[in-house]
């Protein structure tokens, strides 16, 4: 009997740990996510001229969804992999978005920065 209710005790307080612990966030942004976001600043970045206004949107939309330490990293993460295949003056380009922009981006666009690093 004692053995019964220790168990259904047990359960018990597992359950309400459960309940009571703060929900575990995740990462929802993908650099599928990340090239959906910013395909139209694609022109802008290969061959440069005017930023077109759904490229500074996608931007904007992308960092409003980066919730999370995790999300923004992942966004970095993603961006610092497309700047490997770039060319010195699209990675400029690229870097330029921000400010043309007027969004502030919680990273450097560059091909050596440190994803880990960003809070």
């Amino acid at each position: 009997m004692a053995s019964v209710l220790s168990k259904t005790f047990l359960l018990s307080f597992l359950l309400i740990c459960l309940v009571l612990s703060p929900p575990q966030t995740r990462a929802v942004i993908t650099c599928d996510t990340v090239f959906n976001d910013l395909k139209s600043c694609l022109s802008y970045v290969l061959v440069g001229g005017n930023v077109p206004t759904e490229c500074c949107n996608g931007l904007k939309s992308l960092i409003t969804n980066e919730i999370t330490t995790e999300d923004r990293q992942m966004a970095c993460s993603c961006v610092k992999n497309l700047a490997t295949a770039a060319t010195d003056e699209q990675v400029d380009r690229a870097a330029s978005l921000p400010g043309k922009c007027g969004v502030k981006v919680p990273f450097k666009i560059s091909r050596d920065v440190d994803c880990t690093k960003v809070k």
